[in-house]
């Protein structure tokens, strides 16, 4: 053991160097976010200036020793002291709010971190960052291929043509060497009226297998109508629910913010995209040129400390979940009294890449927690069944401790326990049992 005794130090001396590396960079890391990050970022200009190297930038620029963490507790007294810090104070007319509780030792390792942090201009774009997330490119819209079957179409009609016509000097030259007088005045039509006459039965099985296919696919027709099932329309900014929900965990209801008090989830208005990316312009010049439709639309000048101009511009949404007008259906029914989640109807947005769409009924029955249901999304069956599938309460309706199901489970219980005890036969009061299959639920 005494042997060892040198290796055992050198050891416990390397665990303790290391823990402190990593505490420390912790630690700064965990400061910046609580202290700095509503203003400052590490390389690009925000409300505050940028703070990579900021500790060499103060001492190549003459501060005085001590300086910068002065500035950090309180500018104003830095600001009267140092004419750096002085000089530092004019650079935005937002004044800096003073941090008096931090330490040296804290500041240095806020500074530290930031060092550490690689400047995203340098990073290869469509390379995967720390978090393994590579930033979803733009949605290229499917181009039509109906120009393909409308050339096979025209290649068809002139093959048959020329095998017709080939068949039919064939036939001439056949009947000629035989001998045999033809009628050359009969056209195709003709030629066929006499072939059907001669093949009725075949023509008649035919002519029926035709009518029910035809039947069928009108039929098939008309059931699709309305069913917009994986309609994704194009957006004038791409904006990926895998970045905002996924990646940095923002709240559905931040931006649709109506969703709990209003028939409509709402959009945000620019003012709320703002809120973050006040600070956050992009880290690669394709997501900085999405972002700048941001700033367009709010009229906002993000150069040097950033300002707003007041030439701003409407951004022009495209609607996804288009209801018809005589369909009624509340997002506060369903999502603050009903306790509905989001990615029942929308899906997991969380991994949602491209720009919003009407999922496919599969998809959703794949989310864990998700009714199971069979009929296309956003139709009246969907609806329905859903209505059908999904519990009020599990257990009676008391147990939800709302005054509006309190009330209907005692008339249920003066009124009819026969009706209630059926209900509850299969533990749970559905949505169709207290009347959500009536026409006025959902149509005005």
């Amino acid at each position: 053991m005494f042997r060892n005794f040198n290796k055992w130090c050198l050891w416990l001396l390397a665990v303790a160097l290391t823990s402190f590396t990593f505490n420390s960079s912790a630690q700064g890391e965990a400061l910046f976010k609580a202290k700095c990050a509503s203003c400052h970022q590490p390389h690009k200009d925000g409300t505050g200036p940028k703070l990579f190297e900021v500790r060499k930038k103060w001492a190549d620029g003459g501060a005085k020793e001590g300086s910068i963490y002065q500035w950090v507790n309180n500018w104003q007294i830095a600001a009267a002291t140092d004419p750096y810090a002085k000089n530092v104070s004019t650079w935005s007319k937002t004044a800096m709010n003073a941090f008096p509780e931090l330490k040296v030792d804290e500041i240095n390792s806020i500074m530290d971190w930031i060092d550490s942090q690689p400047d995203p201009a340098t990073v290869v774009v469509g390379a995967a960052g720390p978090n393994g997330v590579v930033e979803p490119g733009m949605v290229e819209e499917e181009s039509s291929k109906a120009w393909i079957w409308i050339l096979l179409a025209v290649i068809s009609v002139i093959v048959i043509s020329t095998i017709g016509g080939v068949r039919r000097q064939l036939k001439q030259a056949t009947a000629l060497s035989e001998g045999i007088e033809l009628n050359d005045a009969l056209s195709y039509m003709g030629e066929f009226k006499v072939w059907a006459y001669n093949n009725k039965a075949v023509v008649g099985v035919s002519s029926l297998i035709l009518f029910i296919t035809l039947l069928v696919t009108g039929m098939q027709g008309l059931g699709n109508i309305g069913v917009v099932q994986g309609y994704q329309p194009s957006q004038p900014i791409e904006f990926p629910h895998s970045v905002h929900a996924g990646v940095n965990g923002i709240d559905c209801k931040y931006c649709h913010n109506s969703v709990n008090n209003s028939k409509s989830a709402g959009l945000p208005t620019v003012n709320v995209c703002m809120n973050c990316h006040k600070q956050i312009n992009g880290n690669t010049p394709e997501q900085q040129a999405k972002i700048a439709k941001i700033y367009e639309a709010a009229g906002w000048d993000p150069s040097g400390a950033g300002q707003y101009t007041g030439k701003t511009k409407e951004i022009i949404w495209n609607k996804v979940h288009a209801l018809p007008d005589h369909v009624y259906f509340p997002h506060s029914q369903h999502v603050a009294v009903a306790g509905i989640d989001c990615k029942q109807c929308h899906g997991d947005m969380t991994q949602q890449k491209e720009t919003a769409k009407i999922q496919l009924v599969e998809d959703l029955n794949k989310i864990e927690g998700n009714v199971k249901l069979t009929k296309p999304t956003l139709t009246m069956g969907w609806c329905i069944e859903c209505h059908g599938e999904k519990e009020i309460s599990t257990g009676s309706l008391d147990s939800k401790n709302s005054g509006y199901y309190n009330e209907i489970h005692k008339r249920l219980l003066n009124n009819d326990k026969k009706l209630y005890s059926g209900y509850l036969k299969d533990g749970k009061v559905t949505v169709k049992e207290l009347g959500g299959w009536e026409c006025a639920k959902c149509h005005y």
